[in-house]
Parts: C-alpha cells; structure tokens; sequence
C-alpha cells in the first residue's frame, strides 16, 4: 500500500514531514481510538470477522480519520482509493466507479475513502447508492459535522456510523513521545510548555505533531517555556464553524449550564465562543430567550439584564461591551429559575387551537349599539375596581369551556409571591361561583 507521501509523487529520499513519518503502519499504533478499536470495540470485531462494512467516521479534525481508513484497506486486502468532496467532482467519481468495477471483474475489491464527505450535494451523495448496495466499494466517509444533519437519510441508512474521540492528554503524551523517539532528542521546551503545547492542540494530533516540528526546527537549542511557545507558534484559532455542528454544541452548553445554575460554566462556553468569532449579538439573544423561558417571574430582573447588554454591547462594541455579556451571563445563571411562564404560553396556545371558535363570555362584550345591549352584551359584568377586594371573581373564559389552568407558578424567586396572590384571585373566584349558584339553580 502506498503512503500519502508517495502518492503525491515524491521521491523517495524528499524530506517528509513529521506527521507522515509517525503515520501509524498498523491499527495497533493507532491513538486515542480503543474505545473502537479495542477487541470489544466496532472496527476491532470487523477486524477479526476480516470483512469490513461501509462506514462514516464522525471526529474533530486530527483525530486519526484517514489512517484508519488506510489501514482497514491494507488489513482486508481493498485497493484503497481517497478524494475529497471539496477538491471532487461528478468526473471523478465516476472514474473511481469505473476503476472499481474493474477490479471487482479481477477479483478484488476497492475501499473509497471520502474526505469532508458531507460537502458532496444530495445528488452527489445519492451516486454512492448503488455501488454500495452491489459491493462494487466499501465506501469510508469522514466528516467533522453531524451526519444526521449532513449525509443523506437514504446512504446514512446503509453505513455504519462511528463516532472517533478527540485526542486526551493521554493521546497528545503519547504523540509527544513518538515524535521524541524519531527526532532522537527531548522537546527543547520545559514542562509547563509541554502542558501549553497540548492545550494549544485542543485534540488535534495532526497540529501538535505540525508545531513539534516546528519547534525542533526554530528553538536553536534553547528550552522554550510557555511565553515564547505562544510568541514562536502564536495562537491556533479555535476549531468553531458558525453555521456548522460546534455552533450549535456551544451554544446547547450555555443554555444547559445556565438552566443548571453554574455561573463559571456558563461564562466558560461564552468564552469560547466570543473568542470564537460568534456575534456578541446572537449570544445576547439566546441570554434574551433565556430569560423569558427559563426564568420568567421567577426574577422578573433577568430579561432587563439581557437587555441592558444588548444596549451596553451596541453602545460600547468590542471588547468593552463584552464585559456586560459577562453580568448577564452571571445573573442569568444565579437567578431562579421557572419555565411556568414558557409552559403557560405553550398550553394556552394549545387551548386557543383547540377552541379557537368560542364566543367570549356575554358578560365581558361591549355593547356599543341598543341592540347588542337587547342581546345582553355586557350584562351582569362586574366592575372590578368597585369591588371590596378590587376583584370581582367572575369567569373569563367562554362559557362553553371549563376554566383551564395554564399558569402555575413555582416556590422559587419572585414567584413564591405569585403563588400568594393565585390563591387568593382563586379564593375569590370560588367564593362568587358560591354566591351565583343559588340564581343558577333558581333559573
């Protein structure tokens, strides 16, 4: 089988980068992917049964995606073949089938690696179809993005999706170590650089290999701590695609952590995401929405706190507007919390559905004309500013419609209060229903 280096055409004794020379040669070297490649694991049954199924590898980038793809080849004994959907075109997928078919008419089989699988068009991704179906290929495609978002209900629903762990410092040691033993000498950094090294790779072997060598190149023989690791290297942008998987992950772990009241949490996931190069903006509505759905009355203060840093941002911009995203982020979390007003508006949306036809009550129309008075509009109603209590307890709901319950607020915040004020609204509903009942019962 031949290496990535040899397939771009080099000579043999051309230098090779650092990461191609640590490529593993075997599944066993493989890092950070026990979890499937372990005996119990999905790729080491297939291994051992020796017959390998079509598959999408979901993992962050660096992960290990291609070489897996090559080993299993070489392990089944499949031609391997690559493109990648952003580089490819109709043309030449159909030449990869052709040559495929092929092969197969000679006895052997092809494994189709796909890189960014989920670049490929509907129509793109519905060409694999039935190559897949007769075995023309084992199709392996790689993606960094969800593929129940991304891949085709109809070709996701014929392979087998394996999800790849990003690298741990278990893995990134182990890398570091590797790359120690080729050039035969230690990291010229001190051991604070060496966790700074990691933590700049956020899991993406590929990248920290890029930077070790990087580093044996450019340290002179000098030991690099981690100031003039991040002057030699700067800083890798984080791994963030605004309309793509990670958008929605981050933003899922803001909203989950502030529903759980971590404010440190919260202000973490912010972070990453401002550093990011999300729009402070799209931040500050989610703090909005989560004001009104997760908090409502509980602190009827926290939607005037997401609005204020809507204010403050438009005002200040960045960075200085930022601090007020901070505040909210941390009232928000350490506010209480009661979706009764979210729950409330979904119910009585329901209701309105459901009995969108019904007259309001009589009592409660105006009755502008002498004949809509004839009709008995806006008889009987009681003026409730003139009564005792400034309730009157009348019902409000249409008269065929037993009075439903949307709003029940929690014994949290603001809303303990609320409660006292239901109970007696509703002691004073039951005690005019009681007063009512006799006329009723008299007519």
């Amino acid at each position: 089988m031949s290496t990535l280096f040899e397939q771009a055409g080099l000579e043999t004794g051309a230098p090779r980068p650092l990461a191609d020379r640590l490529r593993p040669k075997a599944l066993e070297e493989v890092v950070g992917q026990s979890h499937l490649l372990g005996d119990d694991g999905a790729l080491g049954r297939m291994v051992k049964s020796g017959r390998i199924s079509s598959l999408i590898l979901w993992g962050p980038p660096g992960t290990g995606k291609t070489t897996i793809a090559r080993l299993l080849a070489n392990h089944a004994d499949l031609a391997f073949e690559q493109i990648s959907a952003i580089f490819s075109g109709v043309a030449d997928l159909k030449k990869v089938f052709e040559a495929a078919k092929a092969r197969r008419m000679g006895g052997r089989g092809t494994l189709l690696f796909v890189d960014e699988i989920h670049r490929f068009n509907r129509s793109q991704q519905d060409g694999f179809l039935p190559y897949v179906e007769d075995g023309t290929i084992t199709l392996i495609g790689a993606t960094t993005e969800n593929p129940s978002f991304e891949i085709n209900g109809a070709l996701l629903s014929r392979m087998q999706v394996l999800v790849l762990n990003r690298h741990d410092d278990t893995a990134l040691d182990e890398l570091l170590e590797r790359a120690e033993a080729e050039m035969d000498a230690p990291l010229p950094v001190d051991a604070d650089a060496r966790v700074a090294l990691k933590a700049m790779a956020d899991g993406d072997g590929r990248f920290l290999l890029n930077c070790v060598e990087t580093l044996y190149d450019l340290a002179a023989g000098e030991t690099l701590g981690p100031q003039d690791l991040a002057k030699l290297l700067q800083k890798r942008a984080p791994s963030y695609d605004k309309d793509r998987d990670g958008h929605y992950n981050l933003i899922s772990a803001l909203h989950k952590s502030l529903r759980g009241s971590d404010a440190d949490a919260a202000l973490y996931w912010t972070e990453r995401m401002l550093t990011a190069g999300e729009d402070p903006l799209y931040v500050i509505r989610r703090l909005v929405r989560f004001a009104s759905e997760d908090i409502g009355l509980a602190d009827p203060e926290a939607i005037h706190q997401a609005l204020a840093a809507k204010d403050a941002y438009e005002f200040l911009g960045s960075p200085e507007g930022e601090s007020q995203i901070a505040q909210a982020v941390i009232y928000l979390a350490t506010a209480p919390k009661s979706n009764a007003a979210y729950k409330a508006e979904k119910a009585a949306k329901k209701a309105a559905r459901d009995h969108g036809d019904l007259m309001p009550p009589s009592h409660i129309l105006n009755a502008p004309t002498k004949m809509m008075k004839d009709m008995g509009y806006g008889a009987g109603y009681a003026y409730d500013h003139d009564t005792a209590a400034g309730v009157s307890g009348q019902d409000y709901f249409p008269e065929d419609m037993q009075r439903q319950e949307f709003y029940r607020p929690v014994e949290r915040g603001f809303e303990r209060e609320i409660q006292k004020r239901q109970a007696y609204f509703a002691r004073i509903r039951a005690e005019y229903a009681a007063k009512r009942k006799p006329d009723a019962e008299n007519d």
